[in-house]
């Protein structure tokens, strides 16, 4: 597993799965208390020119990339910091 890249510095492939990080991602826990913990590091997919490719999407701000996650997790561009390959399996 490599180091942690920056988002400035590189990208990872169109569709490629890696763990990003996300310093402002809080996750509401199961149940109705509103309690929520803070999980900064997240599987998810780059997604190229997703708004180029996906016009009739919302939520453009001003880079065409996206983030899609699993579940409802997908997040915009700009929340991700760094991100690094997947490790192999073992």
């Amino acid at each position: 597993m490599g180091p942690w890249i920056p988002v400035e510095e590189g990208l990872p492939e169109d569709g490629q799965r890696v763990l990003c990080y996300l310093p402002e991602n809080r996750v509401y826990l199961p149940g109705k208390t509103g309690a929520n913990e803070l999980r900064p590091v997240v599987v998810m997919r780059f997604a190229r020119d997703f708004f180029v490719k996906n016009a009739s999407k919302t939520g453009y701000q001003g880079v065409p990339h996206f983030w899609q996650g699993e579940g409802t997790s997908n997040r915009f561009f700009h929340e991700v910091t760094h991100w690094m390959a997947l490790p192999e399996a073992p």
